[in-house]
């Protein structure tokens, strides 16, 4: 999620995606914490089937992450100081966070305590504290053998590989309506395998079926639309037979056909848009590296139930109001989050490069500059 290249990595178009991406992430954590989504046997509603919706259009946040990673570290090299600060960052939020509400008289652990929580807290990735930074590290942690992998294969090589695998990932599970014992959602690293060869995919051969940006939003916007369809149709067929109560959450799933499909014509979309260079593109590849603080910040297990609780004591909630009231909480809550996660962790970032600044020349970052040496 950070910039992968420096000249590359900067591009505004692809830092602007970032930005949205991030915003459409925390726009799908208000909707589910709120319950202002059709659920099998839940109510509905104008304003319900309004965030449902809103989650079909924001629903490709993930993978388009993944794929903006894939598309630039397949040219990238390897480097442990990537990986090295990636992980730092995330131990920052999830132990920093908690001190500080404690020193400020607030509660954590959410009733638990012991052990686990703390082991939740010192090793954030391999509890799962932070299930995307977790995929995201080992996926990283692959690149090496993946970027090798891809260059030395031919076209047709790679086709087959990367088709066969999304068809065990996200075909047959996309039109079967029973849960696979082994489908984890899109919430795993193998499904984030999968998005970054298909990433990898089109930036070393392109995409021949989006050849320009109509067919790129067009993609993204039909795609979205079948979503809803999908899951609005299942709600209300649930709804009179009490069947498809599962299926009418496939659609929402990372690795539905219809969420990867969509993704990646938002993607190839942005492919095609142009900011000049300026001080809005300077804002923009400002702003975009402090994306994956905001998912560090309210997503921290101490904050991730209680900051759209916290918003509503403002607000009001979400779920005692009509359609424009829930439209004006929603865009309320959203922007004000991410713009609490920005400011965050750009104090965060000028930590970490205060202490860069004395230890830059310590024996640790000289080892990690003599491992990347081998990674050239």
């Amino acid at each position: 999620m950070e910039r992968e290249t420096e000249q590359e990595g900067r591009q505004a178009n692809y830092e602007l995606l970032r930005i949205i991406a991030m915003f459409m992430v925390v726009t799908l954590h208000y909707l589910n914490h709120t319950g202002m989504l059709l659920t099998a046997g839940g109510e509905g509603g104008g304003a319900r089937f309004l965030g449902m919706l809103v989650e079909s259009f924001c629903i490709v946040a993930v993978n388009v992450y993944v794929m903006i990673s894939g598309y630039f570290l397949v040219e990238a090299g390897f480097k442990v100081k990537r990986i090295v600060t990636l992980v730092c960052q995330v131990l920052f939020y999830a132990v920093m966070i908690p001190l500080i509400m404690m020193g400020s008289g607030l509660a954590v652990g959410g009733g638990e305590s012991g052990i686990y929580r703390l082991q939740q807290y010192l090793f954030p990735l391999q509890s799962e504290h932070y299930w995307f930074a977790a995929s995201y590290v080992y996926l990283y942690l692959f690149t090496p053998v993946l970027n090798a992998a891809v260059k030395a294969m031919s076209r047709k090589q790679l086709q087959i590989t990367t088709g066969g695998l999304l068809l065990l990932f996200c075909g047959l599970k996309s039109v079967v309506p029973i849960r696979f014992a082994m489908d984890r959602f899109g919430y795993d690293f193998g499904w984030f395998l999968c998005v970054y060869l298909l990433a990898a995919y089109i930036r070393l051969y392109g995409c021949p079926f989006i050849q320009d940006a109509k067919r790129a939003w067009r993609l993204y916007i039909g795609c979205c639309l079948l979503i809803f369809a999908m899951g609005a149709g299942l709600y209300m067929i649930n709804a009179k037979t009490g069947q498809f109560a599962y299926y009418m959450e496939v659609p929402y799933h990372y690795n539905f056909i219809l969420c990867l499909l969509g993704a990646a014509g938002l993607f190839m979309a942005f492919r095609y848009v142009r900011i000049p260079k300026g001080k809005v593109s300077e804002l923009i590849c400002k702003l975009s590296p402090l994306t994956f603080g905001v998912y560090l910040f309210h997503e921290h297990i101490d904050i991730r139930n209680e900051w759209v609780g916290w918003m509503e004591e403002f607000t009001g909630p979400a779920a005692q109001t009509g359609v424009l009231g829930f439209v004006f909480r929603l865009l309320v809550s959203v922007f004000v989050v991410y713009a609490a996660g920005s400011f965050i962790d750009a104090i965060r970032l000028n930590i970490f490069r205060f202490i860069g600044r004395y230890s830059g020349k310590g024996k640790l970052s000289a080892w990690i500059r003599g491992v990347d040496g081998e990674f050239r």
